[in-house]
């Protein structure tokens, strides 16, 4: 059974940390780009960050870069998203999914290609 379980979310203050994880089980790893999603109540999905397992390349929305760091422990299939200095604009649920090789559905806004997705796990961060 394929699963991505996401995980690690809570209640932070504003300029605050949390980490995320995403543990894949079901599939082959290796072979998959996992990505970080979030959704606030009343907005679009938006792409927060990818990694492909590849290459290690990874990408980031404009609104995270230079806060959020995603990482790969691939002996655990396990994908990591640190996300420091938070704001209350960062409230969402955040979810992770995996796409076939690499993140170049994701970084070319295909994010309907995904072939597995995860619940999400929420993430609020107070004023």
């Amino acid at each position: 059974e394929v699963q991505l379980q996401a995980s690690g979310g809570g209640l932070v203050q504003a300029g605050g940390s949390l980490r995320l994880s995403c543990a894949a089980s079901g599939f082959t790893f290796d072979n998959y780009a996992i990505a970080w999603f979030r959704q606030a109540p009343g907005k679009e999905r938006e792409g927060v960050s990818c990694i492909s397992s590849s290459d290690d390349s990874t990408y980031y929305a404009s609104s995270v870069k230079g806060r959020f760091t995603i990482s790969s422990d691939n002996a655990k299939n396990t994908v990591y998203l640190q996300m420091n200095s938070l704001k209350p604009e960062d409230t969402a649920v955040y979810y992770c999914a995996a796409f076939f090789l690499d993140c170049s559905y994701y970084s070319g806004g295909h994010y309907d290609s995904y072939d597995y997705w995860g619940q999400g796990t929420q993430v609020t961060v107070s004023s």
